[in-house]
């Protein structure tokens, strides 16, 4: 990655070794430039030379002058070879449904990218400069989201993908949905037509559900500073201690996200007018959605860095079959496509991510609950006359119930496809995309404690909270009015959810507390 001095473009290279999570979002939602590194090319001449000194001397090699899948052992004439790999990308765009986000396919196209650039996959250069020059001007294939098993990787994703490199299936581009071949045209690029091994390398591949895994791990990071400071919010809203949080207790546990969420409620919750005004009130402890909130959320914060770890290393992996040797001059058949890795990262991630959120519904229930908060019941200023607060509890319980359904793990199902040559498949992208989806309801999850947490500050008024909790809870503010009436909630939670996804509150947070947790 590297900034170009006179314009202050930034430019990711992609070489097959260095392609971080964060050069991911530069490029899939920030628009950043990419170029091929000189290095790549070097190693791509190379393993293309193997290709097509194999097809020269007639060598019978999986991929590039055979079948697929259970028909490897049909072997296919050397003047049908360009119309072979063309078959296979037709044959294989069986997605169905809403289309990926253009940030998910963008990232895809990245990943793909930087794993034929790596040099093992004996592809010309001009096909990663095809894609290369796709994501610099803007033209994003349309990749329907069902489909994919996660065997041979991201078939139908990638398949759809590669169509409108040949100038077939669609693309968005300058805000329009287009046929591939005008997209293209519109855009300036020559669409390619595919050569021997260049279309099962280009569908081969786990980068659909890598680059929503890739994406979500980014955002996941961002909402456990949100729960936490949620959290921080509730409990000095519901008067809770900050004892538990005392650096020696976690110290005689140390596991990393523990500590370092404990570290964080230390310095978002520093001393109050409401903690003082509780000072002597007799409570021995709190109940666990407050007392625990380091050993629950800092077990979610641990998951989320060892899901990262995973998809770090596949991000600049092989996942195409067969895979060239150069520098032996060999071919050979595996199977780097499996998403098995992804697969259960996405699953432990999906889980790991609805607890945050278990949590949290259960901490804005103990707020709406005048039996356990002390203050009015439902956060309402005239109880009885309004509302207040009750539904939007409802509507946690109902999502946290939702994402107890979508974290049972795709990865423990396979179906064999392929007449049984593909006989177990991961479920990847399954995985990847329930993931995402629980993540978007815990952002709602977080959102709703927020707004009753807010709420629970004010009701304790003329009493100060912690000075960061007032910097949050003034954001909160700055879109979503104090409750003086019963009123649509609707609107205040996706106001609140924008916040999150702005960053606003951490920001001001984090000035007065700096880094909430390291990366």
């Amino acid at each position: 990655m590297y900034c170009t001095d006179r314009v202050k473009v930034l430019v990711i290279e992609i070489d097959g070794e260095s392609l971080s999570i964060e050069d991911i979002i530069e490029v899939a939602r920030n628009h950043a430039k990419v170029r091929l590194a000189d290095s790549a090319r070097v190693k791509m001449d190379k393993s293309r030379e193997v290709i097509e000194s194999a097809v020269e001397d007639g060598r019978v090699v999986y991929g590039v002058n055979t079948g697929f899948g259970n028909l490897a052992n049909v072997s296919i004439d050397g003047t049908e070879l360009e119309k072979l790999q063309v078959n296979l990308i037709r044959s294989h765009s069986v997605g169905i449904g809403d289309p990926f986000s253009l940030e998910i396919v963008r990232g895809m196209m990245l990943l793909r990218a930087n794993a034929l650039a790596k040099g093992y996959s004996g592809v010309r250069i001009e096909l990663v400069e095809t894609l290369v020059q796709m994501l610099n001007e803007h033209v994003t294939p349309v990749v329907p989201e069902k489909g994919s098993v996660g065997a041979s990787g991201d078939l139908a994703p990638l398949a759809h993908m590669a169509l409108v490199i040949i100038g077939e299936g669609e693309a968005f581009y300058g805000g329009e949905r287009f046929d591939g071949k005008t997209a293209m045209k519109k855009a300036g690029i020559k669409t390619l037509t595919l050569r021997a091994k260049e279309g099962v390398a280009l569908i081969n591949g786990t980068q659909a559900m890598t680059s929503v895994g890739a994406l979500l791990v980014h955002d996941a990071l961002a909402l456990i500073r949100d729960a936490l400071v949620a959290s921080a919010m509730s409990l000095e809203a519901l008067r809770g201690t900050r004892a538990a949080f005392d650096k020696r207790i976690h110290e005689l546990r140390p596991h990393e996200g523990q500590l370092d969420v404990a570290e964080a409620l230390m310095r978002i919750l520093p001393d109050s007018e409401i903690n003082q005004s509780h000072a002597d009130c007799g409570k021995v402890q709190d109940a666990y959605t407050l007392r625990c909130i380091p050993q629950v959320i800092g077990a979610s914060l641990d998951t989320v860095r060892y899901v990262r770890s995973i998809l770090e290393t596949e991000l600049n992996s092989v996942t195409d079959n067969p895979l060239v040797f150069p520098d032996e001059r060999d071919v050979v058949s595996g199977g780097n496509f499996h998403g098995q890795p992804i697969a259960l990262a996405m699953d432990f991630l999906g889980i790991a991510l609805s607890e945050i959120a278990n949590i949290s519904e259960r901490r804005t229930n103990r707020l709406v609950n005048a039996n356990l908060s002390g203050l009015p019941p439902f956060l309402a200023a005239e109880s009885g006359l309004q509302s207040g607060m009750m539904l939007a509890q409802y509507t946690a319980a109902a999502l946290v119930s939702e994402n107890k359904i979508l974290s049972h793990p795709a990865s423990v199902d396979s179906i064999p496809t392929s007449a049984d040559q593909e006989d177990h498949v991961s479920m990847g992208t399954i995985a990847a995309r329930k993931a995402r989806e629980i993540l978007e309801n815990v952002r709602n999850v977080i959102a709703i404690e927020y707004l009753c947490a807010a709420e629970g500050i004010d009701l304790l008024t003329p009493l100060k909270a912690a000075n960061p909790l007032i910097s949050a809870k003034q954001v909160i503010r700055s879109q979503v009015a104090k409750m003086e009436d019963d009123r649509a909630l609707s609107n205040d939670i996706a106001k609140i959810c924008n916040l999150q996804l702005s960053g606003k509150m951490i920001q001001e947070v984090e000035r007065e507390t700096g880094s909430i947790i390291p990366e």
